[in-house]
């Protein structure tokens, strides 16, 4: 007898039981009896939706009847019935899955037919999944290029191209499309020539959402688009374009790359600080020995900011040899020794300053510039470091390091992907009277401001991962506040074409780099006063 018998007529909890029951054992026997609870619902929800978990459980284990009931003309069941072949991977529900794509015109149930058959898999359906690549759904369309990703469909690249290529043109480049970015993602799955070749030229798309998918995609593939990446870091490349793909390189952190930027350093394929500073950043990313003495070259760079950022890479990378070049350096005297001495504690490097610490007159020199700045947070890494030393002498230098309200005077908020940027902008703001708050990308930073930060002024990148700087505005001007605290948007000096772009999106302002510590202050100035 079925368990299902007379089963309107009990109490509700034996009902509740029953359901339970069956959608635990499965068993195909009560399968009639629950597709007439299916079709005739009891109108009590709690019951009604225990037949469906009774329902789905039975079918589970019935493959033959899910794929018999794809045929049933209750639109529900027929649903249901689609939604399980595809939870459980049916692959004898394709035929029917196929026809029934081919034979809707219905937006909604071709979208759960190709759910169902993505989720199965294989290539059976991938016709389908060509031919609606031009659907008038978006999501139906982001589907079939997700998919096409997945079985890496070499057939379908051009149709992908036509998605990134149709977004970067006058009138459709201010908004990233959700087809564009599956697409970049798709082109990277494929990862033919062909496809990676497309994806590595829209390094600079002119979206900025574009061009940080594109990052990711092409970070994530790791050392196979370091070949790619390579074409660009040349001497006939744009500039913004080498920025991007040294970036790149540095996020993959593979040692091919670490040849193409030392490469790029020996034969000095370009004099743009800017360009230059990505270069010597990427290799601190890098990390490894075989950089060290392309990192120290850079030190002779004049300019402070590449002297930073070399510092935080040669920072983990500290040894003897690298200990006796900067006291070299340091000795030599004039500006260069003081430059070096400041990107020391600029970038917290505190490994270098434990190395020059017991060197004289350096460590003396290297522990005043310690005392002088007015950020708590340098004072923090180097006081633990002293802890770390240890004896008279770092004790009486701890004595020196004032323990310093953090949560009073102006509030700024810096944004930035690299480690020696935040590290300069600490430096500037807490110059400049601010107390900093640093964030490594725009969701980093928005996460400070749900959780209450406030802000007298924000100064962020163009292009960073994981969140961009426009869409961070874009964010803040919709949120309670922040509609006009001043932000202020680093660029490269080729990227002036965006700034119509960044300027809809809310942004007050531009500073170009390379940039002095006097040139932020003013313009900071300029709209907090």
């Amino acid at each position: 007898m079925s368990m299902l018998t007379g089963f309107r007529e009990k109490s509700f909890l034996d009902k509740i039981s029953i359901l339970n029951e069956i959608a635990m054992g499965k068993d195909a026997a009560e399968l009639e009896e629950l597709l007439e609870l299916f079709r005739t619902p009891l109108d009590d929800t709690s019951v009604d939706y225990m037949v469906v978990t009774a329902l789905n459980g039975v079918l589970s284990a019935d493959e033959a009847s899910s794929v018999k009931l794809l045929e049933s003309e209750d639109e529900k069941l027929k649903i249901l019935c689609i939604r399980i072949c595809g939870e459980f991977r049916f692959k004898s529900a394709v035929p029917a899955l196929l026809k029934m794509a081919d034979e809707t015109s219905e937006t909604d149930l071709l979208f759960e037919v190709l759910t169902s058959l993505s989720k199965i898999g294989g290539s059976e359906a991938l016709a389908l999944y060509r031919a609606n690549l031009n659907n008038k759904d978006d999501l139906v369309v982001v589907m079939c290029i997700e998919m096409i990703g997945e079985l890496k469909d070499e057939d379908s690249i051009d149709a992908l191209k036509e998605f990134v290529i149709r977004n970067n043109a006058d009138g459709h480049y201010e908004v990233c499309d959700l087809t564009t970015w599956k697409a970049v993602e798709a082109l990277s799955a494929i990862g033919s020539e062909d496809a990676l070749q497309f994806v590595v030229d829209n390094l600079h798309h002119r979206n900025p959402t574009v061009r940080r998918v594109v990052t990711d995609s092409l970070t994530s593939l790791g050392p196979v688009a370091v070949p790619f990446l390579k074409k660009i870091i040349t001497p006939e490349a744009e500039k913004d374009d080498m920025i991007l793909a040294a970036n790149v390189l540095g996020f993959i952190g593979d040692k091919d790359g670490l040849d193409v930027l030392m490469d790029a350093v020996e034969k000095g394929y370009s004099d743009d600080s800017s360009v230059r500073y990505a270069i010597y950043e990427a290799m601190g990313r890098i990390g490894t020995m075989k950089g060290v003495i392309s990192l120290i070259d850079g030190l002779e760079d004049g300019d402070e900011l590449i002297t930073v950022a070399v510092m935080t890479g040669l920072d983990s990378l500290v040894n003897a040899g690298v200990l006796k070049k900067l006291i070299e350096m340091i000795n030599s005297g004039g500006s260069k020794g003081g430059k070096i001495l400041r990107a020391i504690v600029t970038a917290r490097a505190v490994n270098i300053f434990a190395g020059l610490y017991g060197e004289g007159k350096i460590g003396r020199f290297l522990m005043n510039a310690v005392a002088a700045s007015k950020d708590h947070v340098v004072h923090d890494a180097f006081r633990d470091k002293l802890r770390e030393i240890g004896g008279e002498e770092a004790e009486a230098d701890i004595a020196r390091l004032p323990v310093m309200d953090s949560g009073t005077g102006r509030r700024a908020l810096a944004v930035d992907d690299s480690k020696s940027m935040l590290a300069l902008y600490r430096s500037i703001l807490t110059g400049a009277g601010y107390e900093p708050t640093v964030a490594e990308n725009g969701q980093d930073a928005y996460t400070h401001v749900e959780n209450g930060a406030v802000f007298d002024v924000i100064i962020t990148d163009m292009n960073m991962p994981v969140m961009d700087g426009m869409e961070l505005v874009s964010k803040l001007r919709q949120t309670d506040g922040f509609q006009s605290v001043p932000v202020i948007m680093v660029t490269t000096e080729s990227e002036y074409s965006q700034q119509d772009l960044a300027r809809k999106t809310g942004v007050n302002d531009f500073i170009t780099k390379p940039f002095t510590a006097d040139q932020l202050k003013g313009k900071i100035a300029e709209y907090v006063k």
